[in-house]
């Protein structure tokens, strides 16, 4: 009988070792591959297209999209825009139509590049949409009242006689209602919905403070007076607070940054307006943070929509005073503002006056008063 001969049997690999690692030689990544991790890392982050991209492509498709409609409005003969423009309720209602329709557009198509979500998605949906919406209406109406009401107590504002009688108040009413429900749509969508919406996801202290920085060195270099040293208020206003939040490593904490950082854009675009002083454009911005609340304690930006149309629709049509600087034609009462512009708000209109604060904090105490203890959906402003 022959011996029994024991063939050696191939060694196992080592456990919990990369079969790569007994390859003869181990394949570094090609140039190529190199470059493409590099820009899927520079693009992509958590929750899919990062923030910062997602708010550049989409203030692109918002100016494209505004242009073309421009153009189509142009044809149409509803817009010119080779005369000067004149805040009239047509022409202010075509002018904010035009920024609905790019708005729409714009945040659509934004909405199917980043995991195709619904337009909705951009801090418009939540709980009782429609009960927010109302009460906002109500709130922007008595909170512009009383601020009137204060400042002709005070002698910084005279009543003068009613501009409009018989069916023109309502026609009138109703065309700067229709202008001023878009532009409440356009400014609270683009800054609380879908701004505040993206960056929420995706920045921090150090990404806010530089776009801030951004915009401020912008102003410092490019203009001269309307109000400019409101944004560096606001700007300031907001450092502490956000650097702490960052320090301490806050959970959550980026709504609060992207709070800062909209409402500082937001005090920045109105620097454009004719008749800004400081004061009304710090307050602009700082209502634009009291929105930024209203979306955290309702969990939805209709309520912000409401008030501010509201707001501009009463400064505008029903009292006829100047708003952002901008006196407007076709409105209800007429009142002029007196004496000293701090308080009066002078050229700026009612929230150009130092007594503009109180009431933006009484709104702001309000909120919290009536929605701050309620424990609402707020997946929409923070999930992600």
């Amino acid at each position: 009988m022959e011996p029994e001969i024991h063939r050696p049997q191939p060694e196992a690999p080592l456990a919990g070792m990369n079969a790569a690692a007994h390859s003869p030689e181990t394949v570094a990544p090609s140039l190529g591959e190199r470059i493409v991790g590099w820009l899927n890392w520079t693009l992509i982050g958590p929750h899919g297209l990062r923030a910062g991209w997602s708010a550049l492509i989409f203030f692109i498709l918002l100016g494209f999209i505004g242009a073309v409609a421009g153009f189509v409005f142009v044809l149409l003969h509803l817009i010119d825009f080779s005369k000067q423009y004149s805040p009239t309720a047509p022409s202010a209602f075509f002018n904010e139509l035009i920024a609905f329709l790019s708005l729409v557009g714009a945040a659509s198509l934004m909405a199917l590049i980043e995991s195709r979500r619904s337009l909705l998605a951009f801090n418009l949906t939540g709980p009782r949409r429609i009960p927010h919406f109302l009460s906002g209406l109500a709130v922007g109406f008595l909170a512009l009242s009383a601020l009137v009401g204060v400042l002709n107590w005070g002698g910084w504002l005279h009543f003068g006689p009613v501009a409009l009688s018989g069916a023109e108040i309502f026609k009138y009413g109703a065309l700067w209602a229709a202008a001023f429900l878009l532009v409440g749509c356009v400014e609270e969508v683009t800054f609380r919905g879908y701004l505040q919406f993206t960056l929420t996801r995706g920045i921090n202290f150090w990404w806010a403070l530089g776009t801030i920085g951004v915009a401020c060195l912008w102003l410092l270099f490019t203009s001269k007076g309307n109000g400019v040293w409101g944004v560096y208020a606001i700007a300031l206003l907001g450092l502490f607070p956000c650097l702490i939040l960052h320090i301490r490593k806050t959970p959550r904490s980026g709504f609060w940054q992207a709070a800062w950082v909209t409402s500082t854009l937001f005090g920045f675009i109105h620097t454009g307006n004719g008749g800004e002083n400081w004061m009304g454009i710090f307050a602009a911005a700082l209502i634009g943070f009291v929105f930024c609340v209203s979306v955290r304690v309702t969990g939805t930006a209709w309520w912000a929509i409401g008030c501010h149309a509201a707001w501009d629709w009463a400064e505008t049509f029903f009292y006829g005073a100047a708003d952002s600087g901008l006196p407007a034609q076709g409105h209800y009462l007429t009142t002029t503002a007196a004496g000293n512009p701090l308080w009066s708000g002078g050229a700026d209109g009612p929230e150009g006056s130092l007594l503009v604060l109180g009431v933006i904090l009484l709104l702001l105490a309000a909120l919290l008063l009536i929605y701050g203890r309620k424990k609402t959906a707020l997946a929409a402003v923070t999930a992600e």
